[in-house]
């Protein structure tokens, strides 16, 4: 089979290391600025017309929460009426679980070829790579998957995968690599977007037309009826849920919505969040099967994957409220600089900080990276369309990072140790604590540290070094406060600076 079918994020530095290597591309981050400032200005517009954006905004965040508290309750709820409306509903603990329920399903079926609508869920799992061993190809219909796929790419945004790529590079990858997929690139392809998207149509018309099994994720999943629903602004995914014969959907647990009165909530946030349009221009809902209209068979994998470990966080399981909008990313000042692929996370961005060492835990340099790629200003917690206060979250996985703790992993509570590379962290932690406590030793502290200011280097070595290489240490004043407000008011610093101050 011509082409990658399968790149991975396995083996990705840690954070740091990675974003070292991006920020040096000055092509990347004038695609990325342009991209990120180009959707949050049209985003901003967008919800400035409700007035009432706001009460949605919190009554998202609610039914979330609600959903949550109760999911065992709803999930039931879901399979049952699923099972009902003629589909099959399997449950995944694991990505290794849902890889081997999709592919012997599709064995099942005799084909060797599916069509698959965008999902980040099977980016997750690593289903594509996972079908390619079993020798089963996938195509990705969405123009942004497609052209990360034939790219031999990864993803590196949540709402435009190939945010990374200028209409330059696209149209060198459709002449390239179309071929090697399918019905090749047009002769003289261009670089127009029309002509780029009418060479990815024609391109894609044969799959839809000829692939018999589609695999596709799910937006939200209401348990009322049982229904599944997709937003998209394309058309390929209403093309791939209507056309092959068995249709397999693959859903995390948390996409669940109680009723269809929720859906309504969630179908204003969304597409104002991601695309800033008033509603999606397709929005594709499928209930089980039905006699001559859409596939014949119909298969729900319901995906764990870390989701419950998470739920058992009480500060971390607000990240599972979240609708995959990326209004976060667009906004964040370390994301536009970095890139998604630093994350080495299908979630990049804000959302992915806190998401994927929370489903992953922290089992690798890279997951307890993550918590740290961020400035913390709080822009994230501003336009989250769900009220997930990301920056909480950060800072209280940074906080298992570096004390370790009580964490459950696969339903067992568990007690973490510390990362390794923190242990002059927690010591310089412990020894401030001890000094703010003694407010003698802070004085004479101040005092030594502003006699020998003259000495005192720029850049920290060793372990500070890290800290130091995009900051410089501020310079110490000749006198410190307490001393100040003594000289000037009058009396001894000793005896009368606190009550002075206070």
């Amino acid at each position: 089979m011509g082409g990658s079918a399968h790149a991975t994020y396995l083996g990705m530095p840690a954070f740091p290391r990675a974003a070292a290597v991006s920020t040096r591309d000055g092509g990347l981050r004038a695609n990325l600025r342009h991209a990120t400032h180009t959707i949050r200005a049209k985003r901003a517009a967008a919800v400035a017309e409700l007035d009432d954006w706001e009460q949605l905004r919190a009554a998202g965040a609610a039914i979330k929460d609600r959903t949550l508290r109760h999911l065992d309750h709803y999930l039931v709820r879901l399979e049952e009426n699923v099972t009902r409306a003629g589909g099959t509903v399997h449950w995944a603990a694991d990505a290794a679980e849902a890889n081997r329920i999709v592919t012997d399903l599709v064995r099942a079926t005799g084909e060797r070829e599916v069509v698959k609508v965008k999902s980040m869920v099977t980016q997750e799992i690593g289903l594509n790579a996972a079908l390619a061993t079993a020798a089963i190809r996938a195509y990705e219909t969405d123009l942004a998957e497609l052209i990360v796929q034939l790219g031999d790419d990864l993803p590196s945004h949540i709402l435009v995968p190939a945010i990374h790529r200028n209409r330059g590079e696209i149209r060198d990858i459709f002449r390239d690599r179309m071929a090697q997929w399918g019905r090749p690139a047009p002769e003289g392809l261009t670089d127009r977007p029309a002509d780029l998207a009418e060479a990815a149509r024609l391109h894609l018309r044969e799959k839809f037309l000829s692939c018999k099994v589609a695999i596709s994720g799910a937006n939200f999943m209401v348990a009322e009826t049982g229904t599944l629903v997709v937003v998209e602004s394309e058309g390929n995914g209403r093309m791939c849920l209507t056309l092959p014969e068995t249709l397999i959907s693959v859903v995390g647990i948390e996409k669940t919505v109680p009723t269809w009165q929720d859906l309504e909530v969630f179908l204003q946030l969304l597409p104002r969040s991601s695309t800033a349009e008033r509603m999606n221009p397709y929005t594709s809902m499928w209930t089980g099967t039905t006699a001559e209209d859409g596939p014949r068979a119909f298969h729900l994998v319901l995906l764990d994957n870390g989701r419950t470990d998470t739920l058992a966080d009480r500060v971390g399981r607000q990240a599972l409220r979240c609708i995959r909008c990326s209004a976060c990313l667009n906004v964040c000042p370390v994301y536009e600089r970095a890139g998604g692929h630093a994350y080495g996370s299908p979630y990049p961005g804000p959302i992915g900080a806190i998401l994927t060492p929370q489903l992953r835990g922290l089992t690798s340099p890279l997951e307890e990276s993550l918590p740290y790629a961020s400035s913390l200003c709080g822009a994230c917690y501003e336009v989250c369309p769900v009220a997930i206060d990301i920056p909480e979250v950060l800072v209280h996985l940074r906080e298992r990072v570096v004390e370790g703790g009580e964490v459950t992993v696969r339903g067992t509570r568990t007690v973490i140790k510390p990362a390794r590379k923190h242990a002059a962290e927690r010591a310089l932690m412990r020894t401030a604590g001890w000094v703010l406590d003694h407010p003698a030793v802070l004085r004479h502290g101040q005092r030594l540290a502003a006699r020998t200011r003259r000495f005192h280097p720029r850049r920290l070595p060793g372990p500070g070094r890290a800290w130091t290489d995009s900051r410089e240490l501020p310079e110490m004043p000749a006198e410190s406060f307490r001393d100040w407000w003594a000289r000037t008011r009058g009396g001894p610093a000793s005896t009368r600076s606190r009550e002075q101050v206070s």
